[in-house]
């Protein structure tokens, strides 16, 4: 697990999530730290390196 940090597309805080490189591909809703408002994650891993990271409203 490593953490990763990126702006909550709501509040613009920065927060913080932590990430399992062993899952390649992955995809799913996280409340942010301050404003408590769900961000869709996605992102992808390759041999332990992030390739791929976004951090979307899900009213978008």
């Amino acid at each position: 697990m490593f953490e990763h940090f990126f702006n909550c597309p709501y509040c613009m805080a920065e927060i913080s999530i932590l990430i399992d490189p062993s899952i390649r591909t992955q995809k799913y809703i996280e409340n942010c730290e301050v404003c408590c408002n769900p961000i869709q994650v996605q992102l992808e891993m390759e041999n332990g390196t992030l390739l791929y990271f976004q951090a979307l409203s899900i009213e978008q």
